[in-house]
């Protein structure tokens, strides 16, 4: 029979229970997570075949072999491979896509492409995903930075640049769902149009209504067009006495991270 130890295929014989295989392989681990889920209970169970079993111990730094797999080990089995497999492409490393980004590098996608001109400012602090000592640095290179800290395992490609219908085709050509994660209207149109005409068989997930501190369930996922999703309320942007706000601007970016994940996993947002 064989089942998956900290990811790594393992063949036991038939009758093979959760604590012998414990004992057997990591016996000081105080941790067992089967099949994505902690197992609590006092009595031993069974495995069977497929079974995904992770063996940690508290506080211990494993080596990097097991890293990568115990990251994942919360995961529904199965959905590691996959976002490991995927690129996902992001305009903008602001409250949406330095979000998104943070999201998508702890669920273990495997190569993010970023994109963005702009720097940290202070004013940035307030929703997105910097801190103060990295003001001034532009902010695809802080985002890299810190998208190291979390995943050392998701290779993360940087563009600092101003985005046009001119560069976007070569940058974004091997991303297998694009996320649009700009503030500016006018931005948002261009990637958006110039992406649907270049690549109309890829999925292209935006946002549009995500300031202010209106209700959190006002933010919603739909499907426009064929492969063209809108996240937000459609209506509500910044403007004077509305601004954006960390909370609900975090509500609308993991609408569309998760978006992203159905997606790569051939689901409907």
């Amino acid at each position: 029979m064989d089942v998956f130890v900290n990811e790594k295929p393992v063949s036991v014989s038939e009758g093979m229970t959760l604590f012998a295989l414990k004992d057997s392989w990591k016996p000081d681990a105080d941790i067992l997570i089967v099949n994505g889920f902690p197992y609590d209970c006092k009595e031993d169970c069974p495995l069977n075949e497929a079974d995904r079993v992770v063996l940690i111990r508290r506080g211990e730094i494993p080596d990097a072999a097991e890293l990568e797999a115990l990251m994942a080990s919360r995961h529904t089995p199965g959905v590691h491979q996959k976002m490991k497999r995927a690129t996902v492409g992001i305009a903008g490393a602001g409250g949406l896509g330095s979000a998104i980004a943070v999201a998508l590098a702890r669920i273990g996608v495997g190569h993010l492409i970023l994109a963005d001109f702009d720097i940290v400012e202070p004013s940035n602090l307030n929703r997105q995903q910097y801190f103060i000592d990295q003001i001034g640095l532009p902010k695809v290179d802080a985002l890299a930075s810190n998208l190291g800290r979390i995943n050392p395992y998701v290779n993360v490609t940087t563009y600092n640049l101003r985005l046009t219908p001119h560069n976007i085709p070569e940058i974004f050509a091997e991303v297998d769902v694009m996320v649009e994660a700009f503030d500016r209207a006018s931005e948002k149109a261009m990637l958006i149009e110039t992406f649907r005409t270049v690549f109309p068989s890829v999925p292209l997930v935006a946002a549009s209504g995500v300031a202010g501190n209106d209700p959190a369930n006002t933010v919603r996922t739909r499907r426009l067009l064929d492969n063209f999703y809108l996240v937000g309320d459609g209506v509500t942007g910044a403007q004077p006495g509305r601004g954006l706000m960390a909370p609900r601007v975090g509500v609308a970016a993991h609408h569309q991270a998760n978006a992203v994940v159905r997606l790569l996993l051939g689901e409907e947002p």
